[in-house]
């Protein structure tokens, strides 16, 4: 007799063989969500294109107040894969292909699981959130769901984690007045160097957060990711263009930030500033209300009797859920670790775990 992890290894096989590359964002709403549905019996099935290669689809069995979310995406492969990333290749430990760890195990443990329970039950699968671009979740949020816990899918080693930061992105341009490099005026005339002057006031700022804390993590993280502009070396650099990101604890304000790094430099040098995307900290919502709500996601991993972990770094769709009101935890096998890297693996002890957890929860 074949055992919850035969199972789940037999879905995990055919979940890494669909291509869901993300980008290219070319998912469609057939191959994967005809699997997905064809192994959901006794569910109603709502599969909606949003576009862009984001297609969702809701599994609904009774009537539950609870909803497990999994995105289905994955990051591109790399030349650096030894063979084909969508073969599983399964081992001793461990099984390895495109999306095993994020998260395309926790899919799989999740129809196991769900073929074996006949609680009631909602399952959302998504297709955009390696896109930065949450149309599927933004959807679901909006119709009358009537959900109150969220539980979602990432790699957390089988912990219920309960916060996390947030995360902003964005693009400056600093205006400068074109002349020759030997004027004197070129010092405060370039560009180039408002955006380098910016980018040293913005690390100081930066580095005074150091001491501020959330629920096991510290500081405020920060990259600048790319400078461009200017011509040649004796030409004064009329506009350059500067791109950022921060990741904010829940008790920080993200718009309170943009306040403070837009007000970095001298009135008039900034031509635009422009957030390109924003995720709000998990938990969401009022940052001087963030630990009752860290503390009532407590309160339910309890009585979900799931191990609590620690807070972590990365930036999950479970805020979206949170802002929505709803209280959320993420949780899935695998470690973040392995994320994204080349011949991505999980470890089966992980998928035992995470597929038992799934199965009692389905049950509750």
């Amino acid at each position: 007799m074949s055992t919850l992890l035969d199972r789940t290894l037999v879905h995990l096989d055919a979940l890494v063989g669909f291509d869901t590359r993300n980008p290219p964002r070319a998912i469609d709403a057939g191959g994967l969500f005809d699997y997905l549905r064809a192994q959901l019996p006794g569910f109603r099935v709502d599969v909606a294109d949003h576009g862009a290669g984001a297609v969702s689809m809701l599994a609904v069995r009774g009537a539950p107040r609870r909803v497990f979310n999994v995105h289905m995406d994955t990051v591109p492969d790399s030349p650096a894969w030894s063979a084909d990333p969508h073969r599983l290749r399964v081992n001793g430990e461990c099984a390895i292909g495109l999306g095993a760890c994020d998260i395309k195990g926790a899919a799989a443990c999740l129809l196991a699981a769900a073929a074996d329970t006949r609680g009631d039950a909602a399952l959302l699968f998504t297709t955009d959130e390696e896109a930065n671009d949450a149309r599927c979740i933004a959807a679901f949020l909006a119709r009358d769901h009537g959900f109150a816990e969220a539980i979602v899918a990432e790699p957390t080693r089988c912990e219920a984690v309960l916060a996390h930061r947030g995360i902003s992105s964005v693009r400056m341009k600093f205006r400068g007045v074109a002349g020759h490099a030997s004027a004197a005026q070129a010092l405060q005339a370039s560009a180039l160097h408002q955006a380098v002057r910016w980018g040293d006031a913005a690390l100081d700022l930066v580095e005074a957060q150091a001491h501020a804390r959330f629920g096991g993590l510290t500081g405020l993280r920060f990259n600048i990711g790319r400078i461009e502009g200017g011509i040649k070396a004796n030409m004064v650099a009329p506009s350059a263009e500067l791109r950022f990101g921060f990741r904010p604890l829940p008790s920080m304000s993200i718009d309170a930030l943009h306040e403070r790094f837009a007000a970095l430099v001298e009135a008039g040098s900034i031509e635009r500033y422009e957030e390109t995307f924003r995720g709000p900290s998990l938990p969401a919502g009022d940052v001087a209300d963030a630990e009752r709500r860290r503390l009532e996601a407590r309160d339910l991993a309890d009585a979900l009797e799931m191990p609590i972990g620690n807070a972590v770094d990365f930036w999950t769709e479970a805020s979206l859920f949170s802002a929505a009101g709803l209280t959320a935890i993420v949780y899935g096998p695998g470690d973040i670790a392995q994320a994204h890297a080349a011949d991505e693996w999980v470890a089966l002890d992980q998928l035992a775990t995470a597929a038992t957890t799934y199965q009692r929860l389905l049950e509750c």
